[in-house]
């Protein structure tokens, strides 16, 4: 192999290829398994392939570890992983555990350290096994040190009981925190309960936001249901007004109302508007936060509003022209004009003069299938929504749609196609 030791850390994320160089999938872990007197041995690579299904990947298949890289040949089994009893996946449990580091002297006392990454390495005889970690000793007394660090050998360590060395939820989050919230999301779910809610309890209130609004309800109300009530209105506060209410809604009206009075007041009037509509209209699809600007806003003023970083790309597409209040529910609409439209004029032109006269704005009480049916036929990635007093209310975009349309299991649906590509090798 090119490379005979890495560390978990630096291969987690890395992409696996077949040695033709397409792409399998990307590592997400790494399997051990603990043996008395010797150093874990790995047992295989954990890895995510399309559909965002986790495959085992026997670590005789695994040819090459080089630099940004994995090789792996032959056939893979696609059956979705399980782990085994006596099998340790090193990221999500051992990563942050706390462990027993021999004295340097004869005879002296064990020091507490946590390790914050690991090893594998490639032996004589073929197998992997985990021959270092990184530990981080305890910081010394004083309010800006911190505790040292070095790398030492498996051999030199002593890990606790399984109930006494609880991994430690700051070093796993390091190991999440540049996730997509989809993959966010199927990280903690893959990790044991007790772990999966200390995890939580460190992320802040937006990114747990953002995993919540990628997973199933089941999952979202089994996760909801050991949160503590304030802490689940501030995430609720942070998700998208929809995403929000949609989640608000599954839960008892006691419950949910009891949410809604904890949720910061301006949040929580989005909210309960959002459950005045039936979940299959266009009010209970759309967002209520559209960018809405006067008519005698320039386009300056509307490529500036479309550019923050915060907006997502479905809600920058276009902006909304109104009748002041410019805050749903506005004052009468008066139409929208798209970006592209807006880059085709100078900066000083007002929008009143580039609205578009052809995208005429549905009612919120009109079904789904009229908003889908409409997105369509004009090639809109946004549609705006108006009351029956002509005032702007919201704007359903087309994600808001496609997350309707597709079944409620579908980010965890299996990719048949990459079934084909990729198939054996029984564990």
């Amino acid at each position: 192999m090119s490379t005979t030791r890495v560390f978990v850390g630096r291969l987690a994320g890395r992409g696996v290829f077949d040695p033709a160089g397409d792409r399998i999938g990307k590592v997400r872990d790494v399997l051990i398994v603990y043996r008395a007197s010797s150093a874990p041995r790995v047992v295989g690579l954990i890895v995510e392939i399309p559909g965002k299904r986790r495959v085992f990947v026997p670590i005789s298949r695994v040819t090459s570890i080089g630099s940004g890289q994995v090789i792996a040949t032959g056939l893979i089994n696609v059956r979705r992983f399980e782990q085994r009893g006596g099998e340790t996946r090193m990221i999500a449990e051992l990563v942050g555990r706390e462990v027993w580091l021999a004295s340097e002297q004869a005879g002296g006392t064990p020091i507490k350290a946590t390790i914050e990454d690991a090893a594998i390495e490639r032996a004589r005889s073929g197998e992997w096994l985990v021959s270092n970690v990184f530990v981080r000793l305890p910081k010394p007394a004083g309010p800006f040190s911190k505790g040292d660090a070095r790398i030492v050998k498996w051999a030199d360590i002593q890990l606790p009981s399984a109930n006494a060395a609880e991994q430690s939820a700051e070093l796993l989050i390091q190991t999440l925190v540049d996730l997509k919230p989809a993959d966010l999301a199927e990280a903690l779910l893959e990790l044991p309960r007790q772990r999966m809610l200390r995890v939580v309890e460190e992320l802040p209130d937006e990114r747990v936001a953002d995993a919540l609004e990628e997973m199933t309800e089941p999952d979202q109300l089994a996760l909801l249901a050991q949160i503590a009530p304030n802490r689940t209105a501030d995430v609720l506060d942070r998700m998208e007004p929809d995403d929000a209410a949609d989640l608000i809604a599954a839960l008892p009206a006691a419950k949910g109302e009891e949410l809604l009075e904890l949720m910061e007041p301006e949040e929580a009037e989005d909210v309960r508007r959002l459950l005045e509509y039936d979940a299959d209209t266009a009010g209970g699809l759309m967002s209520p936060s559209p960018i809405v600007l006067s008519g005698e806003s320039t386009v300056a003023e509307g490529l500036a509003m479309i550019r923050r970083a915060e907006i997502p790309p479905a809600m920058a597409s276009a902006v909304y022209v109104t009748h002041p209040p410019y805050e749903t529910p506005t004052g009468e609409y008066l139409g929208m004009v798209h970006f592209q439209r807006m880059l085709r004029f100078p900066p000083h032109e007002r929008l009143s003069a580039l609205l578009d006269a052809e995208i005429e704005p549905l009612s919120a009480s009109a079904s789904a299938a009229e908003v889908s049916r409409r997105l369509a036929s004009y090639d809109l990635v946004a549609m705006p929504i108006i009351d029956d007093q002509d005032r702007l209310v919201g704007v359903v975009t087309v994600d808001d749609v496609l997350d309707h349309l597709l079944p409620d299991d579908w980010r965890h649906a299996d990719n048949e196609e990459s079934n084909t590509t990729t198939a054996e090798a029984a564990r």
